[in-house]
């Protein structure tokens, strides 16, 4: 079932409060929303020398844990395809050391908790 257009205002409205969090601890915008067949980043930041791929999750309800912990092992699969599908369009970017950051936004409203996870997971 596809998002309707209120939980797609709250996505986008979730991925502003995480950008406007990340730069507010330094982080420098790279690109949002960047789409591939094989998935979509929606945050590429960049803390000094590292380039951050950032996957924002909202959860409306706490009823299957929280919005961070969302983020299995499929969605790492489909993140670092797109992340590498990235790289490839931005070879000059390449050569920097990369991490798979998330940031959980449990809740609708403007106060909703919002936990940034550093270095969320590992290609291993």
């Amino acid at each position: 079932m596809a998002a309707g257009p209120d939980r797609a205002g709250r996505g986008s409205a979730a991925e502003d409060r995480a950008l406007r969090e990340l730069q507010a601890h330094g982080l420098g915008l790279v690109a949002r929303n960047v789409r591939y067949r094989v998935g979509e980043i929606d945050l590429v930041m960049r803390e000094r020398g590292v380039l951050v791929f950032v996957e924002v999750r909202l959860r409306s309800a706490r009823g299957y844990g929280d919005a961070g912990d969302s983020v299995d092992a499929h969605k790492q699969r489909r993140l670092v395809r797109a992340a590498s599908a990235f790289l490839a369009a931005n070879p000059a970017l390449a050569t920097l050391p990369c991490r798979f950051d998330v940031v959980g936004v449990d809740g609708d409203d403007a106060r909703a908790p919002l936990r940034w996870i550093r270095d969320a997971f590992r290609l291993d």
